[in-house]
């Protein structure tokens, strides 16, 4: 699958590693689209890491990076502010010391805290996952959303994933933010267009597929962006949420792992109340789809005819399903 399209733009968290330890197969994976000609740009919305520290990481799990290759939401955040202030405007940071770098390489002025004389002199809050985030940061952002500052994020991910399960991520302190505050931000990070366009100016692509874990993030992203997608299950998104996705929010493909970057996708063809993929067959009975075999062609065409029956009531239009 990796000739039809030029550049890969992988998710990390949930795709090439969970915390510190890898996903299986993801080395191996990386290592052969690029073989077979492929670029790739490591996407992430995590806003917590410079580029090359995530580089860094990539190569202690055997994935060959540089950090010009890592494209972070806080570099989409940072060219999103630039945009909407003045250089050299104040800016509300909550976040790591790498996102207030990335602030002050786009011509801007990270504070901590407020100016009490001078509460309206900060333009923006920016707001990344920081582990040490505290009550005391949360309050500094209150005060200067309701003061009028544009509010721009990372990323509205409720989880991280992690070896112990779903953490909470930047999204969790966003919602918080948002209920006290009436506001909403403008999001940097995927689904949102910034990351995916600053992602496709990077490799110079001009036919990407987007590779992630999530539907409400990488795959809807793609979709916005007018890019494929290929939802691998080694993270976020399990059997049952992928069953239930929405029209708009459904991968092109789908895989176990990232080894689907390499592999066929028979297309999933879809008649009535049965759909075949590959030697796999899922039937509707009326009430529930159901299938006999296993492996992915099995649930691409149970995917596909779930997704079928369940827009049966709904005003049609143009979708792919896995594999098409």
């Amino acid at each position: 699958m990796h000739t039809a399209y030029d550049a890969g733009l992988l998710d990390l968290d949930g795709v090439l590693y969970r915390g510190a330890d890898p996903v299986e197969h993801a080395a191996a994976s990386v290592a052969g689209a690029r073989a077979a000609g492929m670029r790739i740009a490591f996407v992430t919305n995590n806003a917590s890491r410079h580029p090359a520290a995530v580089a860094g990481h990539l190569r202690a799990l055997g994935i060959p990076a540089e950090a010009d290759e890592v494209v972070t939401s806080a570099q989409a955040a940072a060219r999103t502010v630039a945009a909407a202030v003045a250089p050299g405007s104040e800016v509300l940071v909550l976040g790591t010391a790498a996102l207030e770098e990335t602030l002050i390489r786009a011509g801007l002025r990270p504070v901590r805290r407020l100016d009490q004389a001078d509460v309206a002199g900060v333009a923006a809050v920016v707001q990344g996952l920081a582990p040490e985030t505290s009550m005391a940061d949360l309050a500094e952002a209150t005060v200067a959303l309701r003061s009028g500052a544009l509010w721009v994020v990372g990323n509205t991910d409720a989880t991280l994933p992690s070896p112990r399960g779903l953490l909470p991520g930047n999204g969790a302190f966003v919602a918080l933010l948002s209920a006290v505050t009436g506001r909403e931000p403008v999001v940097a990070g995927k689904p949102d267009p910034a990351l995916h366009v600053e992602s496709v100016e990077r490799v110079k692509s001009t036919r990407p597929l987007v590779v992630g874990d999530r539907l409400e993030t990488d795959v809807l992203g793609a979709v916005r962006g007018g890019a494929d997608s290929l939802l691998v299950l080694t993270g976020v998104t399990d059997r049952a949420a992928l069953l239930a996705a929405p029209r708009g929010s459904r991968p092109t493909y789908l895989a176990s792992d990232l080894r689907g970057l390499s592999a066929p996708h028979p297309q999933v063809h879809v008649d009535g109340d049965r759909a075949t993929c590959g030697t796999a067959t899922a039937t509707y009975d009326g009430r529930a789809v159901r299938v006999a075999e296993t492996g992915e062609d099995a649930l691409r065409a149970q995917v596909a005819l779930t997704w079928a029956v369940a827009d049966r009531a709904s005003v049609p239009g143009p979708e792919r399903g896995p594999g098409r």
